[in-house]
């Protein structure tokens, strides 16, 4: 056994660096350099071609049933919420409750709540106008305006299901959704305001102002009531946090076992669709006939751009999924708790793991897929194989996957060109910001291993 851990440590780290390079420096989309590094693991610890063939098979199809249609209906879930302009009424909502002199916090909360159904890249894109026009009418500096709003959306794209990374590594961990919600928005609220706060202080080192275009009135485009456009988001979070609560008792029959089967992520995410659909506004009984009445047509296209950008993710998540199976079929965990002293480590390995990751090759979902394949098996030898111990896991990787992002990152350069900042700015502000979230974020995982989960 110990003569085999050499050529199991030698063909991981090969793994590894042949997933950074292929990514960063190559360009080879995710999912292809997953899988090329899964067969790479497994040939160099001489599994037999078959095997390993299977391992990829099984590995690919578990995480599909795990969490697949998590992934689709969330993706879902966010495009409709885009195309009926239910983001932008919450952001206007919130604006308009904490006021435009603070208009810098107001957007990083935007970012909080609409973060929670779009991925952060697609959130900024949306709310980039209006970010713009406040910095405009405000007089505050595009450099605080744009950190504040990324980071908000960042924070919860790097810890919450459904978002890709955090749901597919709680899949590979058994860890319950709705906790793992609940505790990770304990996290990612204050890792946005740290977030802010350094945003609010460094932005202010860069005084690049952006004047107000006093030219063409804007198009008045009919958006959702307030409580329509909130609804699709809160409730499928409730539903799937009441039904964490509910499995800690018998779930039994009647309204109890009702609202369990409701609060399933799959059933929650299909119910938030439906909600967002029925958001669309009609004015009416004109509108109501023309433009904003549902089509076929446009029902259509939605869907197809759901499963469009949801496929993408998909087959990341699987290669991911793949990549573990390999690793398990390898004795990885044995290998590794049997050679080295893992169980000091504890959290901080799947932190640093995930941490080298992302700066490495640039996006946090691949780094927190890629290192949940490898922990899984070490998971015991970290002494973390409990419920607890798996769901400060995920929580912990996701702050490693926060840090650090910079010019390898794709959402790095939709920030920066969408807010028009050159890189220097956004290394200092956005950067610097995103360590110091990962670092709150961290030091909050450590916190809970400490006092609540000791």
């Amino acid at each position: 056994m110990q003569n085999f851990f050499l050529p199991v440590l030698i063909s991981l780290s090969v793994g590894i660096l042949l997933i950074v390079l292929l990514t960063a420096k190559y360009r080879v989309p995710a999912f292809f350099a997953l899988l090329i590094s899964s067969f790479v693991v497994g040939m160099g610890v001489q599994l037999p071609v078959g095997e390993v063939v299977t391992a990829v098979k099984d590995g690919f199809g578990n995480i599909m049933k795990a969490i697949g249609l998590i992934i689709v209906f969330g993706t879902t879930l966010g495009v409709v919420l885009e195309h009926t302009g239910s983001t932008q009424v919450m952001a206007d909502y919130i604006l308009k409750k904490v006021g435009e002199k603070r208009a810098p916090l107001a957007m990083n909360l935007t970012g909080l709540l609409v973060g929670l159904p779009i991925f952060c890249d697609s959130g900024y894109i949306v709310l980039s106008g209006l970010n713009n026009s406040l910095a405009k009418r405000t007089g505050i500096p595009i450099a605080i305006m744009a950190a504040s709003l990324a980071t908000g959306l960042y924070s919860i794209h790097c810890l919450i299901p459904p978002h890709p990374g955090a749901a597919a590594a709680a899949g590979m961990m058994g860890v319950d959704f709705g906790r793992l919600i609940l505790t990770g928005l304990g996290i990612a609220i204050p890792a946005a305001l740290a977030g802010y706060c350094w945003a609010n202080w460094a932005g202010k080192k860069n005084p690049v102002f952006l004047k107000e275009d006093s030219a063409g009135a804007t198009k008045t485009v009919a958006t959702p009531r307030i409580f329509n456009a909130f609804l699709p988001v809160l409730v499928p979070v409730i539903l799937i946090a009441f039904r964490s609560f509910l499995s800690f008792e018998n779930s039994g029959s009647g309204w109890r076992a009702v609202f369990f089967n409701l609060g399933d992520p799959v059933i929650a995410l299909a119910i938030g669709i439906l909600l967002a659909f029925l958001a669309k506004p009609s004015q009416s009984k004109t509108e109501m006939a023309s433009s904003q009445r549902w089509n076929r047509t446009e029902i259509s296209g939605l869907l197809q751009d759901s499963a469009e950008k949801a496929g993408g993710i998909l087959v990341i998540i699987g290669a991911g999924g793949a990549f573990g199976a390999v690793l398990a079929a390898t004795h990885l965990g044995e290998q590794l708790s049997a050679s080295m002293p893992l169980g000091r480590m504890g959290i901080f390995f799947p932190f640093l793991l995930t941490f080298v990751l992302k700066t490495a090759q640039g996006s946090s979902t691949v780094a927190i897929i890629t290192a949940a394949s490898i922990i899984h098996p070490l998971l015991p030898a970290l002494g973390l194989a409990t419920e607890n111990g798996q769901l400060l896991c995920v929580l912990s990787m996701g702050a490693g996957s926060m840090m650090i992002s910079h010019a390898n990152d794709a959402y790095f350069w939709v920030v920066a060109k969408f807010s028009g900042l050159d890189m220097k700015t956004m290394l200092r502000v956005y950067t610097v910001g995103s360590v110091i979230m990962g670092m709150v974020s961290f030091g909050l995982v450590c916190f809970l291993k400490l006092i609540v989960y000791s």
